[in-house]
């Protein structure tokens, strides 16, 4: 490992450590040595400004700001390190252990270019490398990305949110394909729809349209005070030229990375813009789930006939009443429903509801294998199997939305 002072090397010095003590870091010791070599020098917070201003940081390419819970009190000197890191064009990794959402949001903010939480996966650092390497693209925000957004629209949208109240019950397939049959509705005056995936760790709307996951999208939910129409355009994907999708990001973050004004911004962005907005939430209720409540129009609970789902919906709405929330909002989808003919499963759906003190308003039908198959290739139901009957009621629900909406825009 070489110092980052100046010292006589025949190789130049392309990158830095910059921590309280790097040997509390060792994994990212033995990442940087395999990557760079003797390449790269470590520097301890109170030296990292200096240092930028001297010959050998002419060099650097990147530094890897490495932290921990004691590192939070001095977090205005490590904003200051980023900021002047990215007056230089010196590339900025962050590199965290047990820090705060808040802490790990502030950071961000300030520019820096990637995250990776400590211990650190194998290959990740590697990765990251290569990746503020790669050649910038025009736009840096991906390949074929980005939605024009029109600066003067005002539409105030309609909000459908979709929240799976158990993992595997669908949420993300009937949210997809809710978005999707809605886009294709109205004929020649087709509305203007946008599928935003807030399921930050494991959001699957972007394999179940085949869009890739960018960079660009984190980008922007880590600064949403400074998002415009041309930064929320752009870290919107098209599928087919009748849908715009958020992804969700590339990398696992927090769920907390995202404040409640925060997801307040997007949402109102979002609503300006388009005529219906579909949210596919996480499973997991986080502090930002009420403001998504607030601002629905209607907020499907997706469930199943099963007890873990029926203890779950039945804890949403205790949680909901307790606070005083709008638990009228949400209207209970279930999906799997047994079949016309089946009466035995009719009267479970019925104690279900009834034990639970709901109502069971939307019945959506098993789609069967070929439903997998659609999402695994990245195709809408309309798309891979148009008669399926999943598909069907989604097209029937989609209908019931845009014409309940239509007559109220009429009436206004």
């Amino acid at each position: 490992m070489s110092s980052a002072m100046p010292q006589p090397e025949t190789s130049p010095i392309v990158a830095c450590t910059v921590s309280r003590d790097v040997q509390n870091f060792d994994l990212l010791i033995e990442d940087m040595e395999t990557v760079l070599g003797e390449n790269w020098g470590d520097l301890r917070f109170d030296e990292a400004l200096a240092f930028f201003g001297q010959p050998d940081a002419e060099a650097l390419e990147f530094i890897a700001m490495a932290m921990d819970s004691s590192d939070e009190d001095n977090l205005v000197l490590m904003s200051q390190i980023i900021a002047e890191a990215k007056k230089r064009a010196i590339k900025v990794i962050l590199i965290a252990e047990d820090v705060t959402p808040a802490a790990l949001h502030q950071l961000l903010r300030k520019g820096a270019d990637e995250f990776i939480p400590y211990p650190l996966p194998e290959n990740e650092l590697k990765l990251a490398v290569e990746r503020l390497r790669a050649p910038a693209e025009a736009p840096s925000r991906g390949q074929g990305g980005g939605t024009h957004l029109k600066s003067g629209e005002h539409k105030q949208g309609a909000l459908f949110v979709v929240h799976g109240l158990a993992g595997g019950v669908g949420a993300s397939t009937i949210a997809t394909n809710l978005a999707w049959e809605l886009a294709n509705l109205g004929g020649d005056k087709a509305p203007k729809v946008c599928l935003l995936d807030l399921d930050l760790q494991f959001g699957a709307v972007s394999t179940y349209l085949d869009l890739p996951r960018r960079d660009v999208v984190f980008e922007m939910l880590s600064d949403t005070e400074n998002m415009d129409d041309e930064i929320f355009g752009q870290a919107l994907m098209p599928f087919e030229d009748k849908l715009s999708v958020l992804t969700a990001p590339s990398d696992i973050i927090p769920l907390d990375l995202l404040s409640s004004d925060d997801v307040k911004r997007i949402i109102e962005m979002a609503r300006k813009h388009f005529d219906y907005v579909v949210i596919d939430m996480p499973s997991t209720i986080v502090q930002w789930t009420e403001t998504v409540l607030q601002a629905s129009h209607v907020y499907f609970g997706v469930l199943e006939l099963d007890m873990r789902s029926a203890q779950n919906a039945l804890r949403l709405k205790r949680a909901l009443q307790s606070e005083d929330l709008p638990f009228n909002k949400v209207r209970f989808a279930l999906n799997r429903a047994p079949g016309f003919t089946d009466l035995s499963g009719k009267s479970r759906v019925k104690r279900m509801g009834e034990s639970l003190g709901i109502s069971i308003d939307l019945l959506l039908s098993d789609g069967g294998k070929q439903v997998m198959q659609a999402c695994d290739h990245g195709l809408p139901l309309s798309n891979s199997a148009p008669k399926n009957p999943l598909r069907k009621d989604i097209v029937k629900l989609a209908a019931s939305l845009f014409q309940v909406t239509h007559s109220d825009a009429e009436a206004a």
